[in-house]
């Protein structure tokens, strides 16, 4: 499928990625943290027994710098930082306990990073067992963690088995050995087949693997070999993600040529490219950068329509309230969201005097719940139905965003709905900036160094 390079050159804005509406750029530097702590515990009170609660753990260390990385993340081959670091997640986790009034039903946990797997597996298990002790595990319950393909071991696999871990994304990025020595990322083939090897022999029952397209030095030619040899493993999903080059804020990626980076046209072809091989190979495109054979939970959540996005990506487990614990960790109580301090040391600190390490934060009005909403249809569902009660607003700021994006034939409206077209399925962020009312009446905000661009 070819796209109109007038478009591209039209779109290829700064947009959100909207893994949180309102975005992150547009909360409070400060919230009170004492106001959170009501907020919580009268989210939870009402949540928890209907559908329980999602749980992300950001476990922040790498041994080595991969140059694309726009986490937060600490590079060391000092393993002596575990201990220190999981003493104060349970801390944490502490603290929240004492907000809830029942134990917690976990239905969704998940292990992100950082390297994950940098941790030692009986330290991941000290963790686990922490956490769930006093817990309630959900029966429809999903347990995952990001690994590395060079350092997840079977003894991580078979401890994580243990512990009700069933899925397990590998960050791949690309195959090309040119491409990986410019990010970094050096991890042969060879090491990406025996860790999906290993997971699925121990009962792993989805794989994911992460690639990335637009990164330095990429072609249409390694692009195409890099799916190959993807397909030849068959992971169950696959993240295809575009690369955001945000050096402002991710000193690593000015480590390499701002010149090797592919043009818009280019790095629009690498996904289509990418597309075509995984959609004739038997993947479905069920949303912003994600792909599922049909046997996976993904593609089904996709086709019943109860697939969910939040802050740790696309998942099949839809709860109102997701902890987040760690360093720059997000949490989101469905009526507001705080984010953790990004700084390990204040973070340690604050978690060391009892205090919850917010930095930053926001809470929503009704306003921006229903837009929320508008935008979660869209991600997920390719489709919206508007609001009578927020028709008014969405005439004044949204309708003549739609407009354009209609003349584009990037979406069909009738008269209390739209649709993605098939193009605009490929402009997917900036048919969600028309429900951005926070961006649209700061406009300002796209031309600061402030989002990645939209392709």
């Amino acid at each position: 499928m070819q796209i109109n390079s007038d478009l591209i050159a039209k779109y290829n804005q700064p947009v959100p990625r909207y893994t949180s509406y309102p975005t992150v750029p547009f909360w409070n530097e400060k919230i009170d943290a004492m106001d959170w702590k009501k907020a919580f515990s009268k989210q939870f009170e009402i949540h928890n027994s209907k559908e329980g609660v999602s749980l992300y753990i950001h476990l922040p260390f790498c041994e080595s710098l991969c140059t694309y990385c726009g986490c937060n993340k600490r590079i060391t081959n000092n393993h002596k930082v575990e201990d220190d670091y999981l003493t104060v997640i349970k801390k944490e986790w502490d603290q929240y306990l004492a907000l809830m009034q029942s134990p917690p039903i976990i239905r969704e946990l998940h292990l992100g990073g950082g390297t994950p797997t940098f941790f030692s597996p009986d330290n991941i298990r000290t963790l686990i067992e922490y956490i769930l002790k006093g817990s309630i595990v959900h029966p429809d319950r999903e347990f995952s963690i990001e690994g590395h393909p060079n350092n997840t071991t079977v003894e991580h696999l078979k401890t994580l088995f243990d512990l009700g871990f069933r899925r397990i994304s590998y960050g791949v990025q690309d195959n090309d050995p040119i491409v990986q020595k410019v990010i970094n990322r050096i991890q042969p083939v060879e090491n990406v087949k025996q860790a999906t090897d290993n997971a699925r022999a121990i009962g792993f029952t989805s794989v994911n693997f992460d690639l990335i397209y637009g990164l330095p030095l990429q072609t249409l030619e390694g692009m195409t070999r890099t799916m190959e040899q993807v397909l030849e493993l068959k992971p169950d999903r696959i993240a295809f993600y575009s690369y955001a080059h945000v050096p402002w804020t991710s000193k690593g990626q000015r480590l390499f040529d701002e010149n090797d980076l592919p043009s818009a046209d280019l790095k629009l072809q690498l996904y289509l490219t990418g597309k075509k091989i995984l959609t004739e190979s038997g993947y479905t495109d069920i949303g912003m950068d994600h792909f599922s054979l049909p046997e996976d939970d993904l593609y089904t959540a996709w086709k019943d329509g109860s697939l969910h996005r939040n802050f740790m990506g696309y998942t099949t487990q839809k709860t109102t309230m997701l902890i987040g614990l760690g360093v720059s960790s997000i949490s989101d109580i469905g009526v507001g969201f705080a984010q953790n301090e990004k700084n390990i040391l204040d973070y340690y600190k604050q978690i060391n005097e009892g205090i919850l390490p917010i930095q930053k934060g926001y809470f929503m009005s009704e306003e921006d719940i229903s837009f929320r909403d508008y935008i979660l249809d869209i991600s997920c569902r390719s489709s919206t139905t508007f609001k009578e009660k927020d028709l008014a607003t969405l005439e004044k700021m949204t309708f003549p965003e739609l407009d354009k994006l209609e003349a584009d034939q990037l979406i069909t409206r009738e008269s209390d709905r739209l649709v993605l077209t098939d193009s605009g399925k490929h402009f997917l962020r900036n048919v969600c900036r028309a429900f951005d009312l926070h961006l649209l009446r700061n406009q300002t905000m796209e031309q600061k160094t402030t989002f990645s661009k939209a392709i």
